[in-house]
C-alpha cells in the first residue's frame, strides 16, 4: 500500500483506517518494507510476536510492535485516532490543538503531543514521516 495522507480525503481515511488492525498492517508493511532487522541484536530472521503485525527476533527473543520507533511509538491513545490527527495535520497544518481536541473528542494535551511530534518530524524532515521517531 503505497499511499500518503495527503492523497486521501476523510472517507478514504475511514474506509481504509477505521480498524486498529489496518493501521498497524499498514506500519508494518511500511516500517518493514525492506525486511526485519532486530534493533538489539542486527538479526533478520524472525517469527510472529504475540500481538497482531508485531515481530519477534529468532535469536535474542525481542519483540518489536509495529509502533515502536515510529511517530506512533508509546502513543496511548488508539491509533485509529492517531491516525486520524496525522490525516488532520497532514492537511491542516496550522489546525489548533484545540480544534483536535473538539474533533477527536481527546484531552487538547493529548493532542499536544501528538502535534508536536508531527511538527518536530516536518521540521526535520520536511514532511510527515510515520516512520520518523526523534529520540
Amino acid at each position: 500500500m503505497s499511499i500518503t495522507f495527503k492523497q486521501l480525503d476523510i472517507k478514504g481515511l475511514s474506509e481504509l483506517f477505521s480498524e486498529e488492525a489496518d493501521c498497524l498492517k499498514f506500519l508494518a508493511e511500511k516500517k518493514w518494507a525492506s525486511g526485519f532487522v532486530c534493533n538489539r541484536c542486527g538479526n533478520t530472521n524472525y517469527c510472529n510476536g504475540k500481538t497482531l503485525y508485531s515481530r519477534r527476533c529468532t535469536r535474542c527473543k525481542s519483540e518489536e510492535s509495529a509502533t515502536a520507533h515510529t511517530i506512533f511509538h508509546r502513543c496511548h491513545i488508539p491509533i485509529t485516532e492517531a491516525f486520524r490527527i496525522v490525516y488532520l495535520v497532514c492537511h491542516d497544518p496550522s489546525v489548533s490543538t484545540y480544534e483536535l481536541s473538539r474533533l477527536t473528542d481527546l484531552r487538547q494535551m493529548t493532542c499536544w503531543k501528538l502535534k508536536n511530534r508531527l511538527n518536530d518530524c516536518i521540521k526535520n524532515r520536511g514532511e510527515i514521516d510515520i516512520l520518523y521517531n526523534e529520540k
